[in-house]
């Protein structure tokens, strides 16, 4: 191939990867936090990848990731092995090295301990309201702007602190509706990519 070739090659490859979603799962690497209400995020990135044979075999960037195909949309899923405060120090360098526009491809996934079990809330930009991976997220990225899908597993009791409680595993009654939030949030980030982000919060917001 000559060097014309190669480099309109190597372009193309960038301008594709480009027209990627990343799609990020919240949560913390280690197994004894393996299905804890803090990681979540993680659990619906393991149903998607499941449900779309699309394995995480690749560990670069400070993730776990992998590329396949959910549709007709060309997607990463990401899961940081960074801890939970320092997520965007593996989500940040994914997009960058991708060329992913993440005011427009990128999807974040984690709980939210003011929403009921299983209950979801689907938003195209904002606070981090007090999650401290979405705080890290917005300060490497350098904005608000990125669509988040927010899986709800449940209010801490006022005897619990709060690292307890979202390091805490699922009571065995709860577990049904935490089971139907994560497959409810892998048909939202389907529905984002699909028909858009005001149609996922129409369909999914408060639902269970």
């Amino acid at each position: 191939m000559s060097m014309f070739g190669f480099l309109q090659a190597l372009f193309k490859k960038d301008e594709e990867d480009g027209n990627m979603y990343v799609i990020a799962g919240l949560g913390n690497p280690e197994k004894k936090y393996f299905e804890t209400r803090h990681n979540v995020g993680f659990a619906v990135i393991d149903a998607l990848s499941d449900k779309y044979n699309i394995g995480l075999t690749e560990t670069k960037f400070k993730a776990a990731y992998g590329k396949g195909r959910i549709g007709n949309e060309k997607v990463i899923l990401v899961k940081p092995l960074t801890y939970m405060n320092l997520s965007g120090e593996a989500i940040a360098p994914i997009c960058n090295y991708f060329k992913i526009d993440t005011r427009e491809n990128l999807i974040v996934i984690s709980d939210d301990v003011e929403l009921d079990v299983g209950k979801l809330r689907v938003r195209p930009k904002g606070s981090a309201g007090g999650h401290n991976g979405l705080k890290n997220i917005i300060a490497l990225l350098g904005h608000d702007e990125f669509t988040r899908v927010r899986v709800g597993v449940g209010k801490k009791p006022k005897e619990w602190d709060m690292i307890d409680w979202v390091l805490g595993h699922f009571e065995k009654e709860d577990l049904p509706r935490i089971r139907d939030g994560i497959e409810s949030a892998g048909e939202a980030v389907v529905e984002i990519m699909e028909n858009g982000v005001d149609s996922a919060m129409n369909r999914f917001n408060g639902k269970k």
